[in-house]
């Protein structure tokens, strides 16, 4: 791997990664709970480099227009992440355009936080989109969520209030299990016993 020259030390960068709804939040305030490491989520990091007045922001705005303000809170401006979200997923070319922005933008962003904890031993990365995104290179270990296919479609399904045709196309937007498994050190096992990859953990930090 090709660390960047900020991360070249000898601290262990667990990255967490996954597909939508198998799980990854559980598991990242399981670790946060129990575990007494530092956690960098790369979602959070997005909400950050798109508030208002920020370059994303700006630049998001200027590409989508004012439609993508969120109307309920006006006062606020903040960016309509979830009709972002309705835009982006009908639109092949403006979702490879907002992430070309953002995956950057977040990458550095990461980095910069991961060199504040250089004394840290161990720090977790959620990244959702770690292949996608190509962030492997920040990472010394990459840790793969994973349940079953018809589990994961339910989860999204409920969770997002969508159609099974909605959550099958969400679902396979993404890279596929068996091409991330071969890409990954650990695999955790999410499926309704919970004490699997509690035990995985426990053993690996």
């Amino acid at each position: 791997m090709n660390i960047p020259q900020k991360l070249k030390n000898k601290q262990r960068r667990i990255g967490l990664t996954g597909g939508i709804a198998c799980g990854k939040s559980t598991i990242t305030n399981y670790i946060r709970e129990y575990k007494n490491i530092p956690i960098l989520d790369a979602d959070h990091l997005s909400r950050e480099l798109t508030k208002p007045n920020t370059y994303g922001y700006k630049k998001i705005l200027n590409y989508f227009g004012n439609q993508i303000i969120d109307s309920t809170k006006n006062s606020e401006k903040l960016i309509d992440r979830k009709l972002l979200k309705k835009i982006i997923f009908n639109n092949i070319e403006s979702k490879k355009w907002i992430e070309k922005l953002l995956h950057p933008l977040i990458k550095e962003k990461m980095i910069d936080e991961c060199s504040q904890y250089k004394n840290n031993q161990t720090i977790l990365l959620v990244i959702p989109l770690l292949f996608e995104a190509k962030f492997e290179d920040i990472c010394t270990e990459i840790w793969l969520v994973h349940c079953p296919a018809e589990l994961q479609k339910k989860r999204l399904i409920k969770r997002d209030k969508i159609s099974e045709k909605e959550a099958y196309e969400t679902i396979n937007l993404q890279l596929s299990f068996e091409k991330k498994r071969k890409l990954s050190d650990v695999i955790l096992n999410n499926s309704d016993d919970q004490n699997k990859w509690i035990n995985t953990i426990r053993e690996l930090i």
